[in-house]
C-alpha cells in the first residue's frame, strides 16, 4: 500500500511531496491540470517575464523563502523596488497617489496624509485623532474588515484605502471579510495599543532596532514558475504523478483510497491540497458535515491580463507600482501593475508591461482585451496597440475568509482530527499566499512523517 496520496499539485501539494521526500517517504500526486503549480504559471514573451497568477510573495512570512533557499535558488531572489513604490488610486477620474507612509490603510506620517487629495478633511482629522484610542483589551465579537477600519478611520478610508488595497489580494468585499482572519495582526495591535497607528509605528521602530528591514515583496528573477520547477526536480524519491481528476475518497481498513479514472489508489494517508469545495465533494460519503463545511468556504474568480508595449513613445510615465480602482469607481478593471517598475529583470528596457486584474466573467478573450484597453485609454491615456496580450482565467480560485471563518475553521479541524490519515492544505484555511501554502504543505508532511 502507498504511504501517501496527495490530491492537487499546486504549491501546497508540491510542498507536501517535497518535505515528505526529505523524510524518505514517497508520495503519489493526483493533478487534474496538464501541468504542475496550480495558480503559479510563468511565461516569457518577447523577453518579458509574465505571471498568469501571483507575481510575488510577502517577505515578512518566512516559509517560501526557506523553501527557496533549500532548493538552492537564493541567488535568484529579488525584492520589489520599494524606493519606487508609489501606488495610485482612481478617484473622480484621476489617479491620486496613496500618501507616503501608509501600511495598508494605516497612516504613519502626518504631512503626506494632510496633503493628499485622496481623502477629505473630516477623514484626515479622524485619522489623526485615532492616535488617542485606548487599548481595546481582549478581542470582542468578530468584525468585518469594513466595520473594523470604519471604526478607526471612517467610511471614506474603507472606500478609498481598505477596499481597493484588499481587492487585489482577496478579490472580495471588505463588508464580508473577517478582520480576525484577514488582518489578525491589526486586531492584536488594537488590543494592545488601541490606536492602530501607534501600534504600527511601535512595530516599525522595533523592526528597525533589530535590523529586520526588508522589501515588502519578494519573487524570483525568472518568475515563480522557477519555484515549481525546482521543487518538483528536488523531490526525491520522485512522486508518482497521475494526471486526471480525483473522483471520490473513501476510508478503508488500512487508511484511505482515492478513485481516479475508475481505478482505486490506496494509501495510509491522503492530503487534500485542492480547493475546499473540491475536497468537500470528495469527502461527501466519508463525513457529510465536514463536506458541507468545506463546501461553505466562499471563493471568487479572477482574470489576469498582461499587455506588452513598445516602450519608446509610451504615453504614460510608469513612475510607480501601478494603480487601484475602488469599487465606487470601478467598471471591470480592479488594478493594474506596472511590472517593469515593481521588479527589475522582468521587462527589457525597450518594453512596457501592464498587468491588469479583473473579477471573473464569461466574456470572450477578445471582448475582455477590448474592454481593458478602453479603460486603460480612459485612466492612463494609453492609445498604443499592444505588441502582445496574455490572458488567464482563474475560476473559483480565491478563498474568502468571511466573518465566521475562525469558527468554521475550528469545526473543520475538529472533524479532520477524528479522521486519522486525512490532511488538508491550501489557501482556504490559514493563509492565502504562497508562504502560507508552503507552510501548510510542510505541516501535513511533518504530521505524516511523525505518524500522526
Amino acid at each position: 500500500m502507498r504511504r501517501v496520496t496527495i490530491v492537487g499539485a499546486g504549491i501546497s501539494g508540491l510542498s507536501a511531496a517535497y518535505y515528505l521526500s526529505r523524510a524518505g517517504t514517497p508520495a503519489t500526486l493526483i493533478e487534474r491540470r496538464p501541468r504542475l503549480g496550480g495558480v503559479i504559471e510563468t511565461e516569457t514573451v518577447d523577453g518579458c517575464v509574465l505571471e498568469a497568477g501571483p507575481d510575488s510573495f510577502l517577505a515578512a512570512k518566512p516559509w517560501a523563502l526557506e523553501l527557496i533557499r533549500e532548493l538552492g535558488l537564493a541567488s535568484e531572489v529579488i525584492g520589489s523596488n520599494d524606493h519606487r513604490r508609489v501606488t495610485y488610486v482612481r478617484k473622480h477620474g484621476r489617479l491620486v497617489p496613496l500618501p507616503d507612509g501608509l501600511m495598508l490603510m494605516i497612516p504613519t506620517k502626518v504631512w503626506p496624509l494632510a496633503a493628499t487629495s485622496l481623502l477629505g478633511w473630516r477623514t484626515k482629522l479622524r485619522m489623526g485623532l485615532e492616535w488617542f484610542r485606548r487599548p481595546a483589551g481582549a478581542p470582542g465579537q468578530e468584525q468585518s474588515v469594513a466595520d473594523f477600519v470604519a471604526e478607526h478611520y471612517g467610511s471614506e478610508a474603507v472606500d478609498y484605502l481598505a477596499e481597493p488595497l484588499l481587492a487585489g489580494v482577496y478579490g472580495g468585499d471588505p463588508n464580508q471579510l473577517s478582520v480576525a482572519s484577514v488582518l489578525p495582526r491589526f486586531v492584536e495591535l488594537e488590543a494592545k495599543y488601541g490606536s492602530l497607528t501607534k501600534g504600527v509605528l511601535h512595530e516599525r521602530r522595533k523592526a528597525a532596532r533589530e535590523g529586520r528591514g526588508q522589501p515588502l515583496f519578494q519573487t524570483l528573477k525568472g518568475g515563480l514558475g522557477q519555484l515549481v520547477t525546482a521543487v518538483a526536480a528536488a523531490t526525491d524519491p520522485k512522486p508518482e504523478l497521475l494526471q486526471g481528476a480525483a473522483e471520490t475518497v473513501e476510508r478503508t481498513m488500512g487508511g484511505w483510497r482515492v478513485r481516479i479514472a475508475g481505478e482505486w489508489i490506496e494509501s495510509a494517508n491522503v492530503v487534500l491540497a485542492c480547493q475546499a469545495y473540491e475536497a468537500g465533494e470528495l469527502l461527501t460519503s466519508v463525513d457529510a458535515e465536514l463536506a458541507a463545511l468545506l463546501d461553505s468556504v466562499p471563493y471568487t474568480s479572477s482574470i489576469t491580463l498582461s499587455l506588452g508595449y513598445e516602450k519608446a513613445g509610451f504615453s504614460h510615465p510608469l513612475n510607480g507600482f501601478g494603480f487601484l480602482v475602488p469599487k465606487r469607481e470601478r467598471r471591470r478593471l480592479v488594478a493594474c501593475t506596472w511590472v517593469g517598475t515593481k521588479f527589475d529583470c522582468r521587462v527589457p528596457d525597450n518594453r512596457a508591461v501592464l498587468r491588469c486584474f479583473l473579477g471573473g466573467g464569461d466574456e470572450s478573450d477578445e471582448t475582455l482585451v477590448a474592454m481593458v484597453r478602453d479603460e486603460l485609454r480612459d485612466i492612463m491615456g494609453v492609445t498604443e496597440t499592444p505588441l502582445f496580450t496574455r490572458l488567464a482565467r482563474w475560476p473559483r480560485s480565491m478563498a474568502q475568509y468571511t466573518v465566521g471563518h475562525r469558527d468554521r475553521l475550528a469545526r473543520i479541524e475538529a472533524r479532520v482530527a477524528a479522521l486519522p490519515g486525512l490532511h488538508l492544505a491550501g489557501n482556504a484555511y490559514t493563509g492565502i499566499g504562497i508562504p502560507d501554502c508552503v507552510r501548510m504543505g510542510k505541516q501535513a508532511a511533518t504530521r505524516i512523517a511523525a505518524g500522526q
